[in-house]
């Protein structure tokens, strides 16, 4: 499993559904009697996530702890604080659950232990993740010797991207070469791109990317509609489907028509289907040939939608223009992918002396979206920001 992101959901109508969806997921677990769970980061979606979730959460480890399922981790880049605290050591405190991301720094290399599985003698060990592409400096420097060296059957868990297994929508992002992981592993379990994908290469059996337990945006509901994860059993893997609800998308080329066509397309569309515990996605592009999007009823039209019980509906008209207004480009990506390519357009536009810009403006963007310390002041806060701002301007 990966990026269960629970938490993530703003909205207090689907707020839930990433919990229900770990719930369903550990209860699959528990059914099908698992040896040992691969969690490869972003338990939650935040360093501090909700007492609610937390409780619900601790009380699912706990479960499997009893029935003597171990659940092996990895910090992913949203378990991580800007502290460098994560919950995830609380819970491993707790005993709840092992974070095999565990290792020394010896004549400036990275030496990674492993951790042991009772039950099956499987070796596991990983890197976590970090905003930014930060870990990547992890990789490159990697002690791959040892790991290589070591005999048994081995599990690398990793939370990144990997260029090789990049699909195109995602070409822009940041990623690391396949040869950046130890060769000879039996299974590597990943995380971080929010993609279903398994794959071997020479020398690297089983990179997998098991999928979000439940798609966090739009874009995701789209394209996966459900989450997903793996059981590997004697070499063969199983994905494994998660829903919680059903999701229904739609997509309406709004080219020469006008807001009432819109709205008669819309209902034809969602006419006669059973909408009850569904996700309604409207997704309009193009350009009007008359009028406005806000001519287009959408209260009416939602209204519609809750009366057919749908669980909740939302729309997309990032790309609905008209002849009144001149377009605006919104990109329907992560925020990450969005910020890395506004980064990228805008390099060199601005005379300046600094050596790498790219690099220096993704700094300046992690340091000032560092949290306060427990028990710090605001002042306190201003100048550690201040501070490493200064650092990195060189002023």
């Amino acid at each position: 499993m990966a990026d269960s992101h629970i938490g993530a959901w703003r909205d207090p109508k689907l707020k839930d559904l990433s919990m229900k969806a770990f719930i369903k997921a550990i209860n699959i677990a528990i059914e099908r009697k698992v040896d040992f769970i691969l969690l490869s980061g972003d338990l939650f979606n935040t360093s501090l996530p909700g007492i609610e979730h937390l409780k619900q959460t601790t009380k699912k480890l706990k479960e499997l702890k009893e029935k003597n399922i171990p659940i092996y981790i990895i910090p992913g880049s949203h378990d991580f604080s800007p502290s460098g605290k994560t919950m995830i050591d609380v819970l491993e405190e707790a005993g709840m659950l092992i974070n095999v991301c565990k290792g020394t720094i010896k004549n400036k290399k990275l030496i990674l232990q492993f951790t042991e599985d009772e039950k099956t003698g499987v070796k596991i060990t990983g890197l976590l993740g970090k905003r930014g592409m930060l870990e990547k400096k992890f990789y490159e420097e990697l002690d791959k010797t040892n790991l290589e060296n070591t005999q048994g059957t081995k599990i690398f868990m990793f939370h990144t991207a990997l260029t090789e297994l990049k699909p195109k929508e995602l070409e822009r992002m940041d990623s690391s070469p396949i040869s950046f992981l130890p060769k000879g592993f039996e299974y590597y379990a990943g995380g971080h791109v929010h993609i279903v994908k398994n794959k071997s290469f020479e020398n690297y059996k089983n990179i997998v990317f098991p999928g979000p337990l439940m798609p966090t945006n739009f874009s995701e509901l789209e394209k996966l509609k459900k989450g997903s994860f793996y059981i590997y059993n004697h070499g063969k893997l199983e994905l494994i489907s998660i829903e919680v609800v059903k999701v229904f998308p739609i997509k309406i080329d709004a080219d020469n028509k006008s807001p009432e066509e819109i709205y008669e397309s819309m209902e034809q569309l969602t006419s006669g289907f059973d909408l009850s515990n569904t996700i309604v996605l409207i997704r309009i592009h193009g350009k009007l040939k008359n009028g406005k999007s806000t001519n287009i009823n959408f209260k009416e039209y939602f209204k519609k939608l809750y009366n057919q019980k749908a669980f909740f509906v939302m729309k997309n008209i990032a790309k609905l223009t008209s002849e009144e207004f001149e377009e605006i480009k919104v990109k329907d990506s992560s925020v990450n992918d969005i910020e890395e390519e506004i980064i990228t357009e805008h390099v060199g536009q601005i005379k300046n002396s600094l050596q790498n810009e790219e690099r220096t403006t993704k700094e300046i963007l992690r340091i000032i979206c560092k949290e306060k310390h427990e028990g710090e002041k605001v002042y306190e806060y201003e100048e550690r920001i201040k501070k490493d701002l200064n650092a990195i301007l060189e002023l």
